[in-house]
């Protein structure tokens, strides 16, 4: 297995965690804090990431998002770390950004460019968008088609804009893992 450097932010408990247990693993209720007003919101989305994840341990409520670029980690901040961490390649599941961003939007990720605009058309007959379809019980189809699209997040075939940009997800942090503490 082929290692690689990665970078994570987070909260300096983690690291307490890793030190005292040797594993971190994220928690619904620690994510669900972060969110702020937008709990429900957010949460619907880590919902659906991690029933589509392989490899799930059973003590992970959600995965530790990580940058493949030390410069492409979200600014420190008080109270937070960033975690260089050394990996096997293989244990990261990538997640195309601006996919992502799509589905945190709830928005629906086209095939390609005809799909795109077949969808536009049926948002507008409707005279609706995605974030209204997706977030009302007014219309269970589009919202259907809607997540059913968020599959395309792991298809690298598929991009929305030719952007490959990703950051990754993995289960666990690990004590061993940790090459250097930022803080």
């Amino acid at each position: 297995m082929s290692k690689i450097l990665v970078w994570t932010k987070q909260h300096e408990n983690v690291a307490e965690i890793i030190e005292k247990e040797g594993r971190y693993t994220a928690k619904r209720h620690i994510i669900a804090k972060t969110a702020d007003d937008h709990e429900g919101l957010v949460l619907k989305c880590y919902d659906w990431l991690v029933k589509h994840l392989p490899d799930k341990p059973e003590d992970a409520d959600y995965p530790v998002w990580v940058s493949m670029e030390k410069e492409a980690t979200m600014m420190l901040q008080p109270g937070f770390v960033m975690l260089e961490l050394e990996i096997d390649q293989e244990i990261i599941t990538k997640i195309n950004i601006e996919k992502w961003t799509s589905i945190t939007n709830y928005s629906y990720i086209p095939l390609d460019e005809k799909d795109k605009k077949r969808h536009g058309e049926m948002l507008a007959e409707y005279g609706t968008n995605d974030i209204k379809a997706f977030s009302t019980a007014f219309y269970p189809q589009i919202k259907r088609e809607i997540e059913e699209s968020w599959q395309r997040l792991f298809d690298d075939n598929i991009t929305i804009t030719g952007n490959k940009n990703y950051y990754g997800n993995i289960w666990e942090i690990r004590r061993e893992w940790v090459k250097k503490i930022y803080r």
